[in-house]
């Protein structure tokens, strides 16, 4: 498989529209996380090097090379999260004819569970810094371009919660309690600051558009 970064838009969308089971939510979750970082990534552009901004330029180059090295992980995430799934689905066809094979491929599925909850999870967290950089953004950036810190923020927030739906789904079949419910606690924490992240953008552009 070819990294979905070099598929044009609608390649990737042909195929997540597809019968094919991957990319899937996990994939798309990805993306809509790069995306935000991308439309942070652009506010910071339109921003630095300008007089009026001189101020707080400083603020916007860093916010600027963490959003850069977000995009990139999270397009990395999408092309991790399928060839998981594809491992996780080639497990269940490993063979269970005698007790020994039956436990081995009871244990390969519980790693592999336990791989495709993984992924996701790193996505939520990245999500979760785009978040952050399009608060700074949002306060720092260029106003004139403020609703793309906007746009930004509401990416990246549904990027977090599609994310924690697709870790969800696979940490019943881990068995793992310690690592299901410290997953469940840091998701559940994210969200919540998350929204609050989102609301704290959209009520700094309110205020800008008047």
């Amino acid at each position: 498989m070819s990294s979905f970064a070099e598929l044009s838009n609608e390649e990737f969308l042909s195929l997540l529209a597809s019968h094919a089971p991957a990319p899937g939510g996990g994939g798309a979750s990805a993306m809509a996380g790069a995306l935000g970082a991308a439309l942070s990534s652009m506010v910071g552009n339109l921003t630095v090097g300008k007089e009026a901004f001189a101020a707080q330029e400083e603020q916007i180059v860093a916010l600027l090379s963490e959003a850069t090295s977000l995009r990139e992980k999270l397009l990395q995430c999408a092309d991790e999260d399928a060839k998981v799934f594809e491992y996780f689905m080639s497990v269940y066809k490993l063979p269970k004819q005698t007790e020994e094979e039956k436990r081995a491929r009871t244990q390969a599925i519980r790693s592999a569970a336990k791989k495709a909850a993984s992924i996701p999870l790193e996505i939520a967290r990245s999500s979760f810094a785009v978040l952050k950089i399009s608060v700074g953004m949002a306060k720092f950036g260029n106003p004139n371009v403020i609703t793309d810190a906007t746009c930004s923020a509401i990416l990246a927030y549904a990027s977090l919660r599609c994310a924690a739906y697709n870790v969800f789904v696979n940490l019943s079949l881990t068995k793992d309690e310690a690592f299901n419910k410290a997953a469940r606690k840091e998701l559940a924490d994210m969200q919540h600051e998350g929204y609050l992240l989102e609301e704290k953008v959209i009520n700094r552009t309110n205020e800008v558009l008047g």
